[in-house]
């Protein structure tokens, strides 16, 4: 493997280990003024396990990638891709009156 797809790589293991549509995995560099960006995409229901609990599996996968990175002098940023189709609801917006409200509920 070498040290220019070395980040691209880790990226297309790991994420093909953690996913169940490992063939919808698509990995792709580019390199640009800013540094490296690497864009993924995966397959509609694999983006819970990407993203994971409030994005903890992608802010480590972004952390593995500074580090790589950073040992090849480079600067690795990970785009996500939202998929074709995707379902996310919108989040339901509410006032700080309504927010305050609810945490005095609990209180």
């Amino acid at each position: 493997m070498t040290e220019i797809i070395q980040d691209r790589d880790f990226v297309e293991y790991v994420v093909k280990q953690i996913v169940s549509n490992s063939d919808a995995v698509k990995v792709e560099r580019k390199i640009d003024e800013m540094g490296v960006l690497i864009t993924l995409d995966v397959a509609p229901e694999d983006m819970g396990m990407v993203i994971g609990r409030e994005g903890a599996t992608a802010k480590a996968l972004r952390t593995l990638l500074r580090v790589i990175g950073a040992k090849n002098n480079a600067r690795v940023n990970l785009k996500i891709n939202e998929p074709e189709g995707s379902t996310r609801e919108p989040r339901e917006k509410k006032s700080i009156d309504d927010v305050v409200g609810d945490i005095q509920n609990i209180i």
